[in-house]
């Protein structure tokens, strides 16, 4: 089971859309996936169509209050979710301080889920406590990059961050870029593309992830693009870019 954490602390990069859509095409291809919603908003839960859940769900478990299975949704096949739930945005708060807050979320997966072939972390935009305990849980990590200078400047701070956590874990982690929201009719695009293949050669997914309205519109559908839109453009990336993180396909220079 590959545990994979997917972060950026800046806001508005297409994560939650990676993740709901790059875990269905995984799934899809015969795969077994869970999704874990790490983020309070609760965004990859809408994407899946997963809408009014009361029974709380990873925050439950962090919480040590119930166990990892009791949380799964099927939602997709071989897809299956676990919801924020409500307390999440508590966690710092409510977490027992008689024990380390930053290993939550690896003990409740510690020994569990092992039937899956990956489990992916929707992490929220920040760099709390949530965050590190994806990191911690987490044997790699995707970032989705949309290409503005602006993401730039998160992703040095990001970088910063997870070259910390790998010195006070003793590890490295397999850390991986994807290109979302990209417009290849904007300039801008193809020059944060060229500086980031500059600072992270063979570390960017092959396929970039075009902008268009139909990712912003599946998830007020419930639905992933692979069955809002099979059969157009958007599904066509997300289907390449699941065989490329399958297969550890990356850029070589610039595109």
């Amino acid at each position: 089971m590959r545990i994979v954490a997917i972060i950026n602390q800046k806001g508005g990069v297409g994560k939650t859309t990676t993740t709901a859509n790059l875990c269905h095409a995984i799934a899809e291809s015969g795969l077994k996936v869970t999704a874990i919603d790490l983020d309070p908003q609760g965004h990859l839960a809408v994407s899946f169509g997963v809408t009014g859940q009361n029974n709380g769900g990873i925050d439950e478990v962090m919480l040590k209050q119930k166990g990892i299975q009791q949380q799964l949704i099927s939602v997709r096949d071989n897809l299956q979710l676990i919801t924020s739930g409500s307390r999440l945005k508590d966690i710092e708060q409510l977490a027992d301080n008689n024990s380390p807050r930053g290993v939550l979320l690896k003990n409740a997966l510690n020994g569990c889920l092992n039937d899956q072939d990956f489990v992916f972390i929707d992490c929220p935009p920040s760099s709390g406590l949530l965050v590190a305990n994806a990191l911690i849980a987490a044997d790699e990590i995707l970032i989705p990059m949309s290409s503005d200078f602006l993401a730039l400047q998160g992703l040095s701070h990001l970088m910063s961050t997870i070259k910390r956590f790998e010195k006070a874990l003793k590890r490295n982690y397999k850390t991986l870029l994807v290109m979302s929201r990209y417009s290849p009719d904007r300039r801008i695009s193809s020059q944060v593309l060229n500086i980031l293949l500059t600072h992270f050669p063979e570390q960017i997914l092959a396929t970039v992830i075009r902008e268009t309205a139909l990712l912003a519109e599946c998830p007020s559908f419930g639905k992933t693009i692979l069955e809002y839109s099979p059969k157009s453009r958007s599904a066509r990336d997300f289907r390449s870019l699941a065989l490329d993180f399958l297969e550890d396909k990356v850029m070589y220079g610039n595109k």
